[in-house]
């Protein structure tokens, strides 16, 4: 039975949202957290495994030095406390992909605390939002459930279960109560989760593909009458793995909160999904607290220790930030705030730096990646970086227009044929022999037809009246399948007209 929801402009209105956030970000070690299984995605289930990530008996964990050095490099970059002395903790819950029992994590002596993130938002203001801890743990395995609907639980005879991913080393970043945002909270989670994603990429520490499961966030929401009310019974949704279904999950649940408290009703703590197809979430388990779950200091490993000599010597290793990288290229592209907006918005800055790498110029990188490939990708609700095409595809493209050999009609219909699986840019265009007409004799009889074939258009021309002019250039461009060049088709009809 669909819950009740209430219009989000009243929910907003009446009631203040709080959200917090926990993004867990899969580290891109070679290995492991605590043993040398190596890692892939995409394996054969069940063959990236050691005694250790199956937690068998007398098996003992080693930590993996790479993924604390990879932790702290995150830390610096949260404006976080480093501790110098931080601890792994054993965390108790039953479920089939947790091989141990347990999972090992970091409870009241995190590796990083108290940090900040600043995000801008699409008009440009600038939001800070309270990091509350960032600490290391390692992922479970994956459960399979097969026989129910789109692979969920509901209806399922059986569940399988690949334990290649538990033991995977995960940072688990940890906001604090998000308030203030009102209406715009959900805008908010957007732009943190992108530069989370953005930061990590940036440090090379993580390839943050969400659509692979290697980030993903649980979302908290909370309502209370105003801001200066307590906290409200927060839900969490948990396992979020898109940054539409971030957004969409706080809107939704900020509209099934408010109306249920407008009839009076309570608001469980509990984890919810968000279910994708029906664009609604879901009620799970009851929300466990703290306590629950056990914690104690795992017996089997010693305290990290972070020397403030190695913190320096990560420090130094630190590269140029998102932002910094975003004013640079902003003045090398020469680009108002309000371009860098739009594109940064797209979630296209990785992929024009890309392509402008590969040759293209930085104007005909835009063009591209913020026209066709954008309506294409909000036509396909994916993100532009799951469209089909490399920025080197795009390049390529840019380069046959510079040579001449393809305008910009057939540049498009090239860039449609990479998007459906024919190929490369160059292999598109040779499979359909696209290729732009520049005989002089096809193009002064293609336009002597369009003048002879509309003597109201050519007398127009005539007079000096050149807006009808686009209904010659299209009679030549259909005459000649789009392969015609627009300039050269221009001076013919000029020259015919003059004559």
């Amino acid at each position: 039975m669909a819950e009740k929801l209430m219009k989000f402009s009243d929910a907003v209105a009446k009631y203040d949202p709080v959200i917090g956030l926990e993004v867990h970000v899969e580290l891109s070690t070679e290995t492991k957290l605590f043993c040398p299984a190596h890692i892939e995605f995409g394996g054969e289930p069940n063959t990236q495994l050691t005694p250790v990530s199956l937690g068998l008996p007398g098996s003992l964990p080693v930590v993996n030095k790479t993924a604390i050095d990879y932790a702290v490099k995150l830390g610096l970059a949260l404006h976080c406390e480093i501790a110098e002395w931080s601890q792994f903790a054993r965390k108790n819950y039953f479920y089939p992909d947790m091989p141990r029992n347990y999972q090992i994590s970091q409870y009241d002596k995190p590796l990083n605390g108290n940090g900040y993130l600043d995000v801008e938002l699409e008009d440009g203001e600038i939001f800070r939002v309270p990091i509350e801890r960032a600490h290391v743990e390692d992922d479970a395995g994956k459960n399979t459930h097969v026989g129910g609907a789109d692979g969920r639980i509901e209806g399922a005879d059986h569940s399988l279960v690949d334990y290649n991913r538990a033991g995977v080393p995960l940072i688990e970043i940890v906001t604090k109560p998000i308030e203030g945002a009102g209406a715009r909270a959900a805008e908010v989670a957007g732009a943190y989760v992108k530069a989370i994603r953005d930061i990590v990429r940036t440090l090379n520490i993580s390839h943050a593909r969400m659509e692979q499961g290697n980030m993903r966030a649980d979302v908290n929401v909370s309502l209370r009458p105003s801001p200066d009310a307590p906290f409200g019974t927060r839900s969490e949704t948990k396992n979020v793995n898109s940054f539409r279904g971030i957004e969409k999950t706080i809107i939704y649940e900020i509209r099934r909160q408010a109306a249920r408290l407008e009839e009076g009703k309570e608001i469980l703590q509990e984890t919810r999904h968000w279910d994708e197809s029906t664009q609604t979430t879901a009620g799970g388990r009851v929300k466990t607290d703290a306590d629950d779950y056990r914690y104690f200091p795992d017996p089997d490993l010693v305290m990290v220790h972070v020397t403030p000599e190695h913190k320096a010597e990560l420090a130094a290793q630190m590269p140029e930030m998102p932002r910094e990288r975003r004013n640079r290229l902003q003045a090398e592209w020469e680009l108002t705030d309000l371009q860098m907006r739009d594109i940064i918005n797209a979630d296209a800055l990785d992929l024009i730096e890309q392509t402008v790498a590969a040759g293209a110029s930085a104007a005909g990188a835009r063009k591209w990646w913020l026209g066709e490939l954008s309506r294409e990708a909000n036509a396909k609700e994916i993100s532009l970086e799951e469209l089909p095409i490399t920025p080197a595809d795009v390049a390529s493209v840019e380069a046959l227009i510079a040579s001449g050999k393809l305008n910009d009609k057939l540049a498009k219909q090239t860039v449609s044929g990479v998007l459906a699986g024919e190929g490369t840019p160059e292999q598109v265009v040779e499979k359909h022999g696209y290729k732009v007409v520049s005989d002089d004799g096809a193009i002064e009889k293609a336009v002597d037809d369009a003048l002879a074939a509309n003597p109201d258009v050519a007398e127009k021309l005539k007079s000096g009246n050149m807006k009808p002019m686009g209904v010659i250039i299209g009679a030549v461009m259909k005459a000649t399948r789009g392969q015609a060049d627009a300039k050269a088709v221009t001076a013919v009809v000029m020259k015919r007209i003059k004559g």
